[in-house]
């Protein structure tokens, strides 16, 4: 008669559902961002944000160092300005931002009106930012003499749209404000600083494309119109 084993089995360890799943490869470290990549990535900010981006900006929101931008934006900018590109990467108020090409202006514009009434500024909005623009800082009293008309109306519908601001006052009798335009009037007429400011010529281009205000202000008298009204009051009397 066969004898039965009667020895009791050690207990095995206990296992766990973790041990029984197949071990995990270890996650692989990100690999670096080649250039093109971060070419591509810094012309997609560029395109997208409405304000200039800085340098500095830049290099914080791509984590690379400001040289490596620099080197990224000669390249973007060189790039855009080939014929083929309708937009080009520009510097305007210390930072950067796309912007349609000047030789394409006139079709752009035209596109544009096809769409919607632009908004713009009333002819004698635009005399009186040209006056500040060119001679600030100024007071409302010298803008005043130089247009020959009053404009206090014009500067509160400057100031509110943030196309002027105040620089202190005038250590004179009554002690006025300072008037200069400001870093939203380099951001809407597209300028890097004030030397780009455009010329007189273009001023009046503008002008002459611009629409009257709901409430326009009184046109200065012509010298001949007013020579010829003194004329007639001479003959009258």
């Amino acid at each position: 008669m066969e004898e039965i084993d009667t020895t009791i089995p050690e207990t095995l360890p206990a296992v766990s559902a973790e041990d029984l799943l197949p071990a995990s490869e270890p996650t692989p470290e990100s690999s670096p961002r080649t250039d093109s990549q971060l070419r591509a990535i810094l012309e997609a900010i560029v395109y997208v944000t409405e304000e200039p981006l800085t340098k500095a900006q830049i290099s914080t929101a791509l984590g690379v160092p400001p040289e490596v931008v620099a080197t990224l934006l000669a390249e973007l900018t060189a790039e855009y300005e080939k014929p083929e590109h309708g937009v080009a990467i520009r510097e305007i108020a210390g930072g950067y931002k796309m912007a349609t090409k000047a030789e394409h202006h006139d079709a752009v514009r035209a596109f544009v009106k096809s769409l919607k009434a632009p908004l713009k500024l009333s002819l004698p909005a635009l005399e009186t930012l040209a006056v500040i623009a060119y001679k600030q800082p100024v007071t409302a009293p010298e803008v005043l003499e130089i247009r020959g008309v009053q404009g206090a109306g014009v500067l509160k519908t400057l100031l509110e749209r943030k196309l002027i601001a105040a620089a202190g006052r005038k250590n004179v009798i009554g002690k006025p404000v300072l008037y200069k335009t400001t870093k939203e009037f380099l951001i809407q007429f597209g300028l890097k600083d004030m030397s780009e400011l455009p010329s007189l010529k273009e001023f009046e281009e503008i002008r002459r494309l611009s629409i009257p205000d709901t409430e326009p202000e009184p046109a200065p008298a012509q010298p001949a119109a007013a020579a010829e009204a003194a004329a007639q009051s001479d003959g009258d009397s």
